[in-house]
């Protein structure tokens, strides 16, 4: 089975949000909520320094918090490695909020469930389309969508061109990978 994953090169990343807008419209959020945050940070030495713009998204961790303290199991690891949310399950508790080490989980202010990115058009990927709303949306090509595990997938190759890391190294052997 496939492990799929995300690629984002915050060095091509303009903090645009198209990313963030198409993953609104394609999810239905509300407009106080939304899957991807960004965070910005400075770089580089006075006087040529310059932000960073960082988009934060579920790392859908192979040792998820969020799952482990789930009283329900509405959220879980799926049989493809994606951390998903099962909405009629979700009692709207906010321990996975808590335990979410990347504070990307948001909650819903009319039904009160906790949701995050599953990779939108996953199903859609199985089926021929190979993006991500996010994906489709960036107008500088920073997020590739792929096969983590297919050494000829386009994020294959670029993890290894660009030497791409998780955030947060291998310690939540995380998939989605960063170009800093």
């Amino acid at each position: 089975m496939a492990r799929y994953g995300m690629l984002i090169n915050t060095k091509k990343c303009i903090g645009c949000y198209a990313c963030r807008t198409a993953c609104q419209r394609q999810n239905d959020l509300l407009p106080d909520e939304s899957f991807i945050r960004f965070e910005e940070r400075e770089v580089g030495k006075y006087p040529n320094v310059s932000v960073e713009h960082i988009p934060l998204q579920c790392m859908h961790c192979e040792d998820a918090p969020c799952a482990s303290v789930c009283p329900t199991g509405a959220a879980h690891m799926g049989a493809d490695g994606i951390v998903e949310v099962d909405h009629g399950r979700c009692i709207g508790c906010l321990y996975c909020m808590a335990a979410c080490p990347y504070q990307v989980r948001t909650r819903n202010s009319k039904t009160g469930e906790v949701d995050k990115c599953r990779f939108c058009t996953l199903s859609s990927y199985e089926n021929g389309t190979k993006m991500c709303s996010c994906v489709d949306a960036c107008l500088t090509g920073a997020r590739i969508f792929g096969d983590l595990d297919d050494s000829d997938s386009e994020i294959s190759k670029e993890i290894a061109r660009t030497g791409a890391a998780p955030i947060a190294g291998d310690l939540t052997r995380a998939k989605i990978y960063y170009v800093r």
